[in-house]
């Protein structure tokens, strides 16, 4: 068996035409799209970058293999503790140890490991490269030349597994100039509309309209990085924050399509299992965050996923509705390899489902993030309820609940208006969470841990400066309510 494994940052499922985005971002995906399965309710359990792709190599939840965080305590895993045998659990039971269980020679193209200093992620790879001196800066023709000639030397063999990471629309959004404008005459999403801008304009948070940048513009990015605005200060702006996120989604795809095109070069495309997602969404104004990934949102955590699999012939172009965590995928993809799946994985296979056809997955999911804001949310049904126990400086309410399925952009908070729907939606979080516990890596919460070492690491030590900016630029109010509730 051969698999391709095309990890894409910060890719929204929204903004490709295969789920449904007017505008045309990714021809080569949607072609794909047509002779494969597409997943529409895939989630990443945790948050952003670090902690999803923590939560794919472990196959377990944040709060199990304790990485919830960008910095802290709870940015690293727990790799064993006294009971940490020479070969510990992470090496044994990581999802590449799994793969070559399967006779699978294992590499990974990436610079994550060095952005995030997580060289857990190397655990069970045969073999990582990266594009030297990178560290989530380099474009996807640069990582396109390590994964083409990593093809040309192995790709025409049987059993390999290789995972290319590109991170263009992650931000800073940065085509290429080559590029142009592709999407200059094409319309914005209906919904961010200039009373919507108006309205974020007199909010409070990092990343939102008057600093969509962190915590205060940075005019000089803009040399080097034009295609990313600093603040959204009329639709002009909101116009270049969607076509520079939607013209990085585009280059992207463009790599894609030439990754494809080499395997069919090398007369193995027919055979190849080629899977496309992503470790996180982007909320592009919605909750005021603009071009960020800061909330445990419908936006952010639903990621696409899109898998061939050879000679899957009844399943081509077949359109999957239940609901998955991102770490299931790759527990189905263990089982249909014929591996076992790891007892300590959260990750749970539907392999016998798509073998029937039948679309089946989980009844609720529960969805952590705990590197911007600390929140725990819940999506089932056509609901998403938010729980908010650090608002990352947003003064975002302890509980926000939104028809995710009427109100996609989550516009319209219900919290106030929906009493029976917000209780079931706290008993299935606080079942999910008594069930989880007994097995919380360090034996705590770690989201409460985060909050007592000062706050999610993104935030950390920025309140006072971000006072005195609120206050200079006449939102004193705002102010006064962020020192109430944080000081």
């Amino acid at each position: 068996m051969r698999i391709l494994y095309v990890d894409i940052d910060t890719l929204r499922a929204d903004h490709l035409g295969c789920y449904g985005y007017h505008r045309n971002t990714s021809p080569n995906i949607d072609l794909f799209a047509k002779t494969a399965m597409r997943f529409n309710n895939v989630h990443a359990s945790d948050t952003p970058c670090l902690p999803s792709r923590s939560a794919l190599l472990t196959g377990r939840f944040g709060i199990h293999n304790g990485v919830v965080n960008h910095g802290g305590t709870d940015a690293d895993p727990v790799i064993g503790g006294p009971k940490r045998e020479f070969w510990s659990e992470m090496q044994l039971n990581s999802f590449p140890s799994r793969l070559k269980r399967a006779g699978l020679r294992t590499c990974t193209i990436s610079s994550f490991a060095q952005r995030h200093s997580a060289f857990h992620w190397y655990a069970g790879f045969d073999e990582a490269q990266r594009v030297p001196g990178s560290f989530g800066l380099e474009t996807a023709d640069q990582v396109y030349e390590l994964a083409r000639s990593w093809l040309e030397r192995n790709g025409a063999e049987d059993n390999w597994f290789l995972h290319v990471h590109l991170w263009d629309p992650h931000t800073p959004y940065r085509a290429a100039a080559s590029y142009g404008e592709p999407f200059a005459e094409e319309p914005l999403p209906e919904w961010l509309t200039e009373e919507v801008r108006e309205n974020h304009w007199l909010q409070a948070g990092p990343h939102s309209a008057q600093e969509c940048n962190g915590f205060a513009p940075k005019p000089a990015m803009l040399d080097h990085y034009p295609r990313q605005p600093q603040q959204i200060s009329n639709m002009h702006d909101v116009r270049k924050m969607f076509d520079g996120y939607d013209t990085g989604v585009l280059v992207a795809d463009e790599y894609f399509g030439r990754l494809l095109n080499d395997l069919e070069d090398l007369g193995v495309g027919e055979e190849v299992a080629v899977m496309v997602s992503s470790d996180h969404g982007e909320t592009l104004g919605e909750l005021n965050v603009y071009g960020d990934h800061q909330t445990a949102d419908q936006l952010t955590t639903r990621i696409p996923m899109i898998l061939k699999w050879p000679h899957a012939d009844h399943l081509n172009g077949k359109s999957f509705d239940a609901m998955h965590y991102q770490i299931d995928l790759m527990a189905t993809l263990v089982e249909l390899l014929g591996v076992r799946v790891p007892g300590s994985w959260d990750g749970e296979s539907f392999a016998e489902s798509l073998n029937d056809g039948e679309d089946l997955g989980r009844g609720s999911l529960i969805l952590s993030q705990g590197a911007w804001t600390c929140q725990r949310s819940v999506r089932w049904g056509d609901y998403m309820l938010i729980k908010t126990l650090h608002d990352g400086f947003h003064l975002y309410d302890d509980l926000m609940l939104f028809n995710v399925v009427n109100d996609p952009h989550e516009m319209n908070n219900l919290a106030g208006c929906s009493p029976e729907i917000i209780d079931e939606g706290l008993s299935i979080l606080e079942g999910w969470y008594q069930e989880m516990m007994p097995q919380a890596a360090r034996g705590r919460d770690p989201l409460l841990n985060v909050i007592e070492e000062g706050g999610p690491y993104h935030v950390r030590g920025q309140l006072g400066d971000y006072l005195a900016r609120l206050r200079d630029t006449g939102r004193e109010k705002l102010a006064e309510q962020l020192d109430e509730k944080h000081n």
